[in-house]
């Protein structure tokens, strides 16, 4: 029964074709709505830093834009916070990148995708090193550490031996497929290091005990961290074309004759600029949706088709970590939704400001 749950998880999420609506107490949270048309510079930037308290994978850059939406001016807080150079975001985006901070992100990561039933040598050493000094924290991260605890990981469940023994062809062969069909890129690289041409049964009882799960979450991570920063330089050339366009437009009001035409014909060519930039990253989140998408349902029918299977020990191993990866493909779907309505907004924007100067009333 599971093989074909877990079978068609791959291709039955391509199928999907909805769309995804802004949470409703968003707007409640916050009195940031994605609607751009109507916002001022500094409801935009609020909107941004919104994103960022809601979906960065760094602590710092969470906290840090919380910090900024709940302050007295949280506009003129949000612009600062996304000034460059300079400002907050890159200020604690710095931090997260410290050495430390790394370590610590790494320990978290670890808590979330090694179970202690299945891994409790790594999962006892990551809680314990998470409230070490640093020095402790480096020399388990990167001084041997880590590799050491995972060796005594994989020697107790080989001593154990009922994953071993629970392995069938049929697991084998859904590895293999998840290592050339799979939309994450590290749950490939996972998978397929896990069946490669001399892998071994405790490759494979490592896959199902944490290497799923944690090729999981650095995908996860990693399309976060990639569109968050795409985001981020296209705000940064939007931004500036729409102040253009505006100044553009107020200028061309106050010129009659010949020189104002000319005037009026360069505001609507800015405001079509506008238009011409941003819609292919309405396209970009438009994907990013269906992508999380397809990932959300994928994962969805890897749980139900593990908890089908609980008996065997290695796919009940995988039952509370996919919950949590189907969870965060559920909120990359709404960051993603979110921001496809905040782009169409000023795609509508733009096109209003040039059919205002095309057609004055």
């Amino acid at each position: 029964m599971y093989k074909r749950i877990l079978s068609c998880a791959l291709c039955a999420a391509a199928l999907f074709s909805g769309t995804v609506a802004v949470p409703a107490g968003l707007a409640a949270e916050t009195g940031v709505h994605a609607t751009a048309a109507a916002m001022t510079p500094g409801e935009i930037a609020r909107w941004e830093v919104l994103t960022h308290a809601r979906y960065s994978v760094h602590s710092t850059v969470k906290t840090d834009a919380w910090i900024a939406l709940l302050s007295e001016d949280p506009e003129a807080a949000s612009i600062e916070f996304l000034r460059y150079p300079g400002g907050g975001l890159e200020y604690a985006t710095q931090r997260a990148l410290n050495r430390d901070e790394g370590n610590k992100r790494f320990l978290r990561r670890l808590l979330e995708t090694h179970l202690r039933a299945y891994s409790p040598e790594v999962y006892d050493a990551a809680n314990h090193h998470l409230t070490a000094t640093a020095a402790k924290r480096e020399q388990f991260c990167h001084g041997g550490g880590y590799e050491a605890a995972k060796a005594r990981d994989q020697k107790f469940r080989a001593d154990l031996g009922e994953q071993k023994r629970a392995l069938v062809e049929e697991d084998r062969r859904y590895v293999r497929m998840l290592a050339e069909r799979d939309p994450g890129t590290q749950v490939r690289f996972a998978a397929a290091y896990a069946v490669r041409e001399g892998a071994t049964d405790d490759d494979l009882t490592d896959f199902f005990a944490w290497g799923w799960a944690q090729g999981a979450r650095l995908d996860i991570e990693t399309f976060r961290e990639e569109m968050l920063r795409q985001n981020r330089q296209w705000q940064l050339t939007i931004t500036q074309l729409i102040v253009d366009a505006e100044a553009a437009e107020k200028a061309a009001r106050d010129i009659e004759g010949e020189a104002g035409k000319e005037a009026r014909d360069r505001a609507a060519a800015a405001w079509r600029k506008v238009g011409t930039e941003v819609s292919p990253v309405r396209s970009k989140w438009e994907e990013a949706r269906d992508f999380a998408q397809r990932q959300a349902e994928t994962w969805h029918a890897i749980l139900l088709a593990a908890q089908q299977a609980a008996q065997n020990p290695n796919w009940k191993a995988i039952i509370d970590p996919a919950k949590t990866v189907e969870g965060d493909w559920t909120d990359n779907r709404s960051l993603s939704g979110e921001n496809v309505e905040y782009w169409e907004s000023l795609l509508r924007k733009a096109l209003e400001g040039e059919q205002r100067i095309k057609n004055p009333s």
